[in-house]
């Protein structure tokens, strides 16, 4: 057998990083398709959500809908499809709950590097707790740590920062105290979180200005799918769910496929419905027209038109322009305009790392992740027994986490029935083409260089597209030429081949 299910304290079959929707979803996924199997949590923090524990700000939502960002699993059955941080929160602990997942995880667990031994065909995971470092070893592991740093967000630098007389708050780390009643806010940024913060601040801020460089494509949708909650009256849930989340699928797949054949058409679409909603008055060339096609860049969601009724109220305001430095009572921008301001938030995006950030060895040689390829959106070249979870860029994050979890399972059973102790991606020869993420963002260009490299065939390409994935990750072959297995007996063919570069 590959899985020795020794249930000591210290090791153990497969260990699980991160205690969010991917962690809790590949729990659930291990414990129904390969059962037996001894699994940990390990989690960094002291409480289990992952992003919807961590980020606390006024309005703090999905920007997807949960028919689809919820787990394939567990119908989702509130009332709204784009729900706030609150009802994401409990419907994950609930989960977690009703499975005995809960009872699996370490909280403040923060793992820091992990070393694979072939001879053993284990992984050594070094874990800083209870200030102290402790070592667990196990068979498998699986990084569902999420795509960024939890510790720290994006700031550029500001000149003139220390000036001014007011609070600097990211919203990564959101105040419990803080009190904005009757004060002018500025919130940096275009992204899903500044266009978040806007209408939600409006209750009680004197004013809010988001402040950003250049506009982002947004789009409203209602917060309630009402064809979700009327089937749900005729139907069983886990139908009614299952309708919803095709439904959704089919509609994201087309749209997308629409903006990448036909960018202008869809643009000029779009643009129409933001001067619709905001009328003749309002100048949505400047605010809301961007210089990209759709999709180069993540789109925005708003439910209900929320952000077009804030600044149809006056309540809050657009500005697009660059910044020149703080000031003591606001920010002075490259036109020489001013915006006042009590309160600046800097919503200037994710500090993104894979995999945790963690050091990566393979029989003592560090891997350096850019140096690798990817292997159907979740292995690593070189790497055995070891997959890393990165969700969809156009599409919702569990979508791609369910089918990873579900290949693990797969190829777990797989190597029992054939008695391998190891899987390893092999690269020889294969071409690295792009980088992992073929997106125009700022967040995702700053960061690139952490990344593994995409190959030009696959399984070495990264489709965003969740029809092709089940049909690669759910019914395809697992053992394809590129996934090398091992048995106990049988020599290690290879260490951490590099990527070869594309010419």
């Amino acid at each position: 057998m590959m899985f020795r299910s020794i249930m000591t304290k210290n090791h153990f079959d497969l260990l699980i990083v991160g205690a969010g929707l991917s962690g809790i979803g590949a729990a659930y996924h291990l414990q129904k398709k390969c059962p037996g199997k001894s699994y940990a949590i390990l989690e960094a923090r002291g409480a289990s959500g992952g992003t919807w524990d961590l980020f606390r700000y006024p309005g703090i939502r999905s920007d997807s809908d949960m028919h689809t960002l919820g787990f394939n699993f567990k119908p989702w059955n509130e009332q709204k499809a784009i729900a706030d941080g609150p009802a994401i929160l409990k419907y994950i602990r609930e989960t977690a709950e009703e499975n005995g997942i809960d009872q699996q995880i370490r909280y403040d667990h923060k793992v820091i590097r992990s070393s694979w031994d072939s001879d053993q065909a284990r992984w050594s995971v070094e874990v800083e707790t209870g200030g102290k470092s402790e070592t667990l070893t196990c068979n498998f592991l699986h990084m569902c740590s999420g795509y960024y740093k939890f510790d720290q967000g994006y700031t550029p630098e500001f000149a003139g920062r220390d000036d001014f007389s007011g609070e600097i708050i990211h919203p990564q780390h959101w105040p419990e105290d803080l009190d904005y009643s009757g004060k002018k806010v500025v919130i940096i940024g275009s992204g899903a979180t500044a266009m978040t913060l806007v209408p939600a601040m409006t209750d009680k801020a004197e004013h809010v200005t988001m402040l950003q460089r250049s506009p982002t494509y947004v789009v409203s949708r209602p917060a309630e799918d009402k064809m979700a909650n009327r089937l749900r009256k005729f139907l069983p849930n886990k139908i009614a769910y299952g309708i919803t989340r095709w439904r959704n699928v089919l509609f994201q797949l087309f749209f997308y496929n629409m903006a990448q054949k036909k960018p202008d058409k869809v643009k000029e679409r779009m643009i129409g419905m933001v001067k619709e909603e905001l009328g003749d008055d309002f100048d949505v060339e400047k605010h809301f027209t961007p210089t990209y096609n759709p999709w180069d860049q993540r789109l925005c969601l708003v439910p209900d038109g929320d952000l077009y009724e804030a600044l149809k109220s006056k309540k809050a305001s657009v500005v697009t322009d660059h910044i020149d430095k703080f000031t003591k009572t606001g920010i002075l921008l490259k036109s020489g305009d001013t915006v006042e301001a009590d309160i600046i938030v800097t919503a200037t995006g994710l500090d993104l790392q894979f995999a945790g950030g963690i050091e990566i060895e393979v029989d003592g040689l560090r891997i350096i992740p850019n140096q690798q390829i990817n292997y159907k959106g979740c292995m690593v070249s070189g790497v055995p027994n070891f997959m890393s979870v990165f969700g969809y860029t156009n599409a919702s994050w569990t979508l791609r986490a369910d089918l990873i979890s579900e290949f693990m399972c797969r190829m777990i059973n797989h190597m029992d029935r054939e008695n391998y102790v190891e899987a390893r991606p092999m690269a020889d020869g294969v071409e690295a083409d792009k980088d992992f993420l073929d997106f125009s963002s700022g967040y995702v260009q700053r960061a690139v260089e952490r990344f593994p490299k995409r190959g030009t065939e696959k399984p070495w390409v990264l489709d965003q597209n969740y029809a092709k994935d089940i049909l690669l990750m759910r019914h395809g072959k697992i053992d394809d030429e590129a996934l090398v297995f091992r048995r106990a007996h049988e020599t290690v063919q290879s260490v951490a081949p590099v990527a070869v570069a594309a010419e």
